[in-house]
């Protein structure tokens, strides 16, 4: 079974070392920089179970300021019960920018020139520096360890999933829109060809250096980079083919986002070239299907829905297990081992998310494991998604 909570300072080591396997901006390889995430993440879960209403908490030394101010941030550890390892993380924020302080993308426009006497026309993509100020909701984060990649379990959706899920309970912490940022490709050394042939131009520093810079502040993006049209025509045919793709083991994430109703609005990455998609919050499926209800007796019979089921208690304490589940007037029934994964008991209020089973991958009651193990180190291809 695989157990997904809210990260926890105990996480930290075991990020690092997920974050040392990839390429990987939402979570790089810096432990102040995911510890400051965390404890962001700790006061955001507190104020969304009414625990405590201050968002507000002061950094530990070493950890960024920026990442404290504003915005709630989210963020969840995959726990695999069998080896008692975290495995995985994502995270959503509950709003990415917003007045005074946009979230800076570059939008994608064509132009067109035509010479009469010449009989001929061209046509052209340009693209042009956009502020967005509306603070969209963003997911992101979302990383797992290469080995659990292709397993019949698919924690990776659940990973994915669990975001929509936490959204559709929590619905007024985040924005109406919700935006995803996707992985352009960039090569094994950390270099990207739109970066090299645009913004090191302007700015002369490495991608994965600049990149970084975001974790701190996002101001010398407008400073340093021109707000003129620029015409993308000028490029290697290498660089213009890019513009608005993903890498390719980004593709099935892409694809997944758009089964769900993410569009890419001809928005893209001012670093990398990677497409921006959204969607409207209220028409995504796994946020309008997510609703709650008290957990009555445990279910001793066949459980016929499946999908995501979680509580957050009143210590801030948030659990969720991909399970069976059976519907019944005025409550919801769990199996004992989902319960037991949950912590939980008759009374307690139950967050669930309908979701189809996996295919070929048979529902695991595997008792949880007592005590977590170290991860092992293996090679990963680099992804990146975001730059919360």
């Amino acid at each position: 079974m695989f157990l997904i909570r809210q990260s926890k300072p105990d996480d930290v080591a075991t990020l690092l070392k997920l974050a040392q396997m990839v390429y990987f901006i939402n979570l790089p390889p810096n432990e102040q920089i995911i510890g400051g995430k965390i404890e962001h993440s700790a006061v955001s879960f507190a104020r969304a179970s009414g625990k405590t209403k201050d968002s507000k908490q002061k950094p530990r030394k070493g950890a960024s300021a920026s990442m404290y101010e504003g915005s709630d941030l989210f963020m969840f550890s995959m726990f695999d019960t069998h080896t008692g390892t975290v495995i995985g993380t994502s995270q959503v924020r509950a709003h990415q920018g917003g007045p005074g302080n946009p979230n800076w993308a570059m939008k994608i426009s064509e132009r067109t020139f035509r010479s009469e006497p010449l009989s001929y026309s061209s046509t052209h993509k340009v693209g042009k520096l956009f502020g967005d100020e509306s603070g969209p909701s963003e997911i992101g984060g979302l990383i797992i360890q290469p080995s659990y990649r292709g397993n019949p379990y698919r924690p990776g959706r659940f990973l994915s999933f669990v975001r929509f899920h936490f959204i559709g309970l929590y619905r007024k912490f985040f924005a109406d829109r919700i935006l995803a940022e996707m992985m352009a490709p960039v090569s094994t050394e950390g270099e990207n060809a739109f970066w090299d042939n645009f913004g090191r131009k302007f700015i002369p520093v490495k991608y994965a250096e600049a990149d970084r810079f975001c974790q701190h502040n996002r101001r010398f993006i407008p400073e340093l980079l021109p707000r003129e049209e620029i015409y993308f025509s000028l490029f290697s045919l290498e660089v213009q083919n890019m513009v608005g793709q993903v890498a390719k083991e980004t593709v099935p994430a892409r694809r997944l986002l758009e089964s769900m109703g993410f569009k890419y609005r001809g928005m893209i990455d001012p670093f990398d070239g990677g497409p921006h998609l959204d969607a409207p919050t209220d028409q995504i499926d796994l946020v309008k299907k997510t609703r709650s209800l008290p957990l009555i007796a445990p279910h001793s019979g066949r459980v016929p829905t499946h999908g995501i089921v979680s509580v957050l208690n009143k210590d801030a304490e948030f659990r969720a297990v991909e399970t069976e589940y059976a519907l019944e007037k005025g409550g919801i029934r769990l199996t004992e081992a989902a319960m037991a994964a949950l912590e939980v008991s008759p009374g307690a209020i139950i967050g669930f998310t309908p979701v189809a089973p996996v295919e070929e991958a048979p529902i695991d009651h595997a008792p949880m494991a007592k005590a977590p193990r170290k991860v092992t180190k293996t090679p990963a291809r680099r992804t990146k998604v975001g730059r919360s």
